[in-house]
């Protein structure tokens, strides 16, 4: 083949030139040129008007200038093809190996005389196409290519993937999710997990790893993440959605749908960032196995307190905080009184403060107790395990020892560190036996005097304006699988004494700490509820209409280092330390203790305990949101399952028009409209509730119907 003509310097009738347009090189013959603007004749026979500044910096061949439209017509469709066969040849990125650390711009002449000889004006046009194309790599800034260097090259490189990876995304996605929602509507059940892979042909399996993850972030309500890789998502999830209706839950919903998460996922515990199960500790076997290497060189050279001591839990308890002791004395001042020895789990033995673990179990914060299972704060191996005070050996331990007087007030605080055996650990249900029984024997006997101290306790706190409510609990259980479960809720069994027995001895435990903390310069972190409360809102409390009326007069406690009155509680200083097993707050607590006892200084000061509070505070709320919410999620659950069936609620709020009822054997509340009710509605009235809409998961509950009960 004959090689093309050179660059002309001179733009005139019959000269063939280039122009950009849509960023694409566009070839086309001189009809006219006037005063710098040119009246050009395109391959498609369109008649353009441009100036000469537009044209790209190569132009040629040249020919006569009196040919017909047909003629220029094939003119230009034999170069077009021409040049895109050359361009195809042309390997852009070996182009910018050679050139790059060279020059830094050059015209496209230059970069043809990289391949060519001698190139012709075919050869530098193409070339000029395939530079153009390369943007990572070159910028035309006309009359040349600027040469990007290599970061800026990688840069670009990694946009470009990004681009085209969110463009593939987003053009499945929308077609994925939209078949999703259809699916919702007209209630099909759930996909199997890579179904969509099946039913979306060609979906290509990056593209659903990403559609999955983008779902899985806005459940979490995920945000940052490494290059704000969860931003991306949520900007992705903003596009996609728009078609969609603005439904509740609808990443939720969608993944549902699609298979990833199963039927009454708990989407709290992933809002909360809180891990299931007990395979996050996995993380840490090797803080967890040098912890173990601590505890036992300590257990193996510590004395072992040999006093007996017993705890009462539920059955199911398997991190066991705390135990007792008590017996008759005689007081420093001759008259006879009681000491009862509180004894704590004392976890934070050789704890590494700020290191990996005790990071994570910070922002666990709290266990939790759900329907579905219990969920610890700190590693099984250790919360359940090592530190639990279970029967099996020695274990490390604060007692709280509490000289009372015959009225069980504290007349002397005296903590103590130890290694503890426990004796026994006892059931809610055994205890409440014994106690019936009487104290036949010597555990029975130490029982009964603790009941006896216990009672003691509560009537002081009595006494002093103490809030007591006493109120069914409801135990809910699952059974069946997540594609068919079935709630069953039923009210538990109480053992009233020996409940009220721990519970009066957790509260001395905490109270008399707080203020032995105070009196010896030991911060701890408080629960203050300094609120003024009038008399009638003191005193024990059973009936649903007294408990809603005074819950209303009470503030929730404060989290803080002062050590302030606690109304409800009717104690001068308050400060949780009884459950350092389930509580992080407890946990510091019993370090900061543990370490006054030790050294004589405690671990943190005022002010660097101060500043854990809002973050630990924060984290409370959001890990409490949990606790607060998901059983209500299985009493909802389980009302829809028994949808024809009336329940028992009895009015506690008769103010505006929609009255407040309470199902006191489900212990959860609706609202219900007046005109349901009728005119004479006031607290006290009993119904029976007939519910329509139940929606456990946007917290919908609708009454329809109601009758009131003899």
């Amino acid at each position: 083949m004959a090689k093309s003509l050179k660059l002309s310097g001179f733009i005139r009738p019959g000269c063939v030139v280039e122009f950009l347009q849509d960023n694409e090189a566009h070839i086309a013959w001189v009809l006219e040129d006037a005063q710098d603007r040119l009246r050009l004749l395109t391959r498609t026979k369109r008649e353009v008007k441009l100036p000469a500044a537009r044209l790209l910096p190569w132009n040629g061949p040249e020919f006569a200038p009196g040919a017909t439209r047909e003629e220029i017509g094939h003119k230009l469709d034999d170069l077009e093809t021409r040049r895109r066969e050359i361009m195809s040849g042309v390997n852009a990125l070996e182009l910018w190996d050679m050139a790059q650390g060279e020059v830094e711009h050059a015209p496209a002449e230059w970069f043809a005389g990289l391949l060519w000889t001698d190139p012709g004006v075919d050869e530098i046009a193409a070339l000029g196409r395939a530079l153009l194309n390369a943007k990572a790599h070159f910028k035309f800034q006309p009359p040349d290519f600027e040469i990007h260097p290599a970061d800026k090259v990688e840069a670009r490189l990694v946009r470009e993937r990004e681009e085209k990876d969110r463009e593939a995304v987003a053009s499945a996605g929308h077609a994925v999710l939209a078949a999703l929602w259809a699916r919702i509507k007209s209630g099909q059940p759930p996909l199997s997990p890579h179904a969509i892979l099946r039913e979306a042909e060609g979906l290509d399996p990056e593209v659903e790893t990403r559609l999955r993850d983008m779902l899985l972030a806005q459940v979490a309500k995920r945000t940052g993440g490494p290059n704000g890789e969860y931003d991306a998502l949520a900007k992705l999830w903003e596009n996609l959605k728009k078609p969609l209706p603005d439904a509740p839950h609808l990443a939720l919903q969608l993944a549902q749908a699609w298979g990833i998460l199963p039927p009454h996922h708990n989407y709290l515990l992933d809002e909360a960032g809180y891990a299931r199960g007990d395979g996050w500790s996995a993380a840490f076997a090797e803080d967890i196995k040098a912890g173990r290497a601590r505890f036992e060189a300590l257990a193996a050279a510590a004395p072992l307190d040999p006093t007996p001591y017993v705890s009462i839990d539920a059955a199911t308890t398997r991190d066991i905080d705390d135990a007792f002791f008590v017996c008759e004395t005689t007081l420093p001042d001759g008259a006879p009184g009681y000491s009862c020895a509180v004894t704590l789990a004392r976890p934070c033995l050789a704890w590494n403060f700020g290191g990996p673990l005790d990071r994570e179990v910070f922002s666990r914060a709290t266990s939790l107790y759900l329907p579905e299972g219990s969920l610890h704060m700190m590693p099984e191996e250790l919360g359940t395990g090592l530190f639990s005070l279970t029967t099996e050996g020695p274990k490390p331990a604060l007692v709280a020892e509490f000289l009372l007087n015959g009225r069980a007030e504290v007349v002397e605080a005296r903590p103590r560190l130890a290694w503890v055996k426990i004796a026994r650990n006892i059931a809610y249900p055994d205890a409440q036996a014994m106690l019936d029984a009487g104290g036949q024997d010597a555990l029975g006997a130490q029982l009964a005097l603790a009941l006896k101290v216990a009672r003691e306790l509560l009537t002081r706190r009595l006494e002093r304006g103490a809030v007591v409510i006493e109120k069914p609990e409801p135990v809910v259980t699952l059974d069946g699988p997540p594609q068919d479960v079935r709630v069953s809720i039923e009210t538990r069994a109480t053992s009233p004494d020996a409940e009220m027995l721990v519970s009066e001895f957790m509260i001395l435990a905490n109270s008399g700490l707080a203020v032995w903390a105070r009196e010896h310069g030991v911060p701890l972190l408080c629960r203050t509820q300094d609120i003024a409360l009038p008399k009638e809102a003191t005193g024990q409390f059973s009936h649903a209409v007294d408990i809603f009326r005074v819950v209303k007069l009470l503030a929730p406690p404060a989290l803080e280092c002062n050590p302030r009155r606690h109304a409800a509680l009717a104690c001068e200083a308050y400060a949780t330390i009884t459950s350092p097993i389930r509580r992080y707050v407890d946990f510091l607590n019993m370090a900061q203790v543990e370490s006054f006892l030790a050294t004589g200084t405690p671990r943190l000061d005022k002010a660097g305990l101060e500043a854990i509070v809002p973050h630990l505070s924060a984290r409370i709320q959001e890990v409490g949101q949990v606790q607060r919410f998901r059983p209500r999620y299985w009493k909802l659950v389980y009302l829809a399952q028994h949808k024809r069936e009336p329940f028992v609620a009895v009015v506690v709020d008769d103010a505006g028009p929609y009255p407040m009822l309470s199902l006191p054997d489900l212990q959860i509340t609706v609202r219900t409209p007046r005109n349901i009710l009728g005119d004479r509605v006031q607290p006290g009235m009993h119904f029976q509730l007939f519910f329509g809409r139940i929606d456990p998961l946007t917290n919908e509950l609708k009454v329809i119907e109601a009758r009131e009960a003899e």
